[in-house]
């Protein structure tokens, strides 16, 4: 992934004191900090398996503000400021009043190019202050009120918008706004619709293959097992996941429990196929965790529960269940 950044400007959504500040002048792109900065926080987000995608509604007032300033008709900081102002606007009218700042991006990511939004809720964190006292130095240690999320953390809230298609990916928070749940950036600011995001789509899929399973005795282990070797196989061959499929292949014994499951599937709003990032689909299927009513945790690759000469199920005649671990050479403590 390529990433350059062409333009950028932070505002600052001050709700403690009630103001915001616009800056008049762009983030200078040429200092090293500022370019990790954006880099690494843009990059973390095209990667985020947790965002959502959408489109602009027809009727979105951003979308047209959007089209003006990608044909020059108004330029980046006026464009910029309208945007921190949608999103003051928004959040003061809700139930949580954080402050944060708003950074508003111009960036090319490969050959396309994109308009990225990034709420940066400030942290409370800790650094030194010097004093001077009676002519000699103290060092001590105050609160900072304005921490910005460090390159290794991921930013809560964000939208990313692709110039040409005007897709949109983002993360939102829900908020309480008027009697009712309400997100600030799809909802209010940006005014698009939404689909569910890989990671809570495949959540999903988890819950109900346990629910349908432990729905007519069987085991929820066995068959979460066949979800997760169905994940990684398939992302082998394609970036998107058909959820109808995976039903059949993992109840195929059983066309009362594929009924089951894709009724589920329905109601719970789960699109017929999702887009799965090949790397996310591997993470997730790869391994297999289980907890027993015990306390005792185990990790173990998923494609090993069908494989007698790693681990092996056992129920026992009254009614419990054992675990035996097979052919193992060497514990390691972790």
């Amino acid at each position: 992934m390529i990433t350059i950044i062409n333009k950028a400007i932070l505002h600052i959504l001050d709700f403690k004191s009630g103001i915001m500040v616009f800056s008049d002048q762009e983030l200078d792109i040429g200092s090293k900090s500022v370019l990790t900065f954006l880099t690494k926080h843009i990059e973390k987000i095209m990667n985020d398996s947790g965002s959502k995608s959408g489109n602009f509604n027809a009727d979105s007032s951003y979308k047209k503000k959007l089209t003006e300033y990608v044909t020059d008709n108004i330029d980046f900081t006026s464009f910029s400021v309208h945007t921190a102002e949608l999103v003051y606007s928004a959040i003061s009218l809700s139930d949580i009043l954080e402050p944060a700042d708003l950074i508003v991006c111009d960036v090319n990511i490969d050959d396309k190019r994109f308009i990225a939004i990034l709420k940066c809720n400030n942290k409370v964190g800790f650094t030194h202050q010097v004093i001077k006292n009676e002519g000699k130095i103290q060092n001590g240690i105050i609160n900072h009120y304005a921490i910005l999320p460090n390159i290794s953390q991921k930013i809560d809230e964000y939208a990313i918008i692709e110039v040409s298609s005007l897709d949109i990916r983002f993360c939102d928070k829900k908020r309480f706004i008027d009697g009712k749940d309400t997100y600030i950036l799809s909802d209010i600011v940006l005014g698009c619709n939404s689909t569910i995001s890989p990671k809570n789509a495949i959540d999903l899929l988890h819950s109900i293959t346990r629910m349908v399973s432990e729905n007519h005795g069987q085991s929820s282990v066995a068959a979460i097992s066949k979800v997760k070797n169905y994940l990684v196989e398939n992302a082998e061959v394609s970036e998107y996941l058909d959820t109808t499929e995976l039903g059949k292949e993992v109840f195929n014994s059983s066309p009362i429990m594929q009924e089951e499951y894709i009724k589920e599937v329905k109601n719970t709003g789960i699109p017929e196929t999702v887009k799965v990032d090949r790397s996310f689909a591997i993470k997730k299927g790869k391994n297999h965790r289980i907890k027993t009513d015990t306390g005792i945790e185990i990790t173990f690759p998923a494609d090993y529960f069908h494989n007698k000469d790693y681990i092996e199920f056992i129920n026992n005649p009254d009614g419990t269940l054992s675990i035996e671990m097979k052919n193992i050479g060497k514990i390691i403590n972790k």
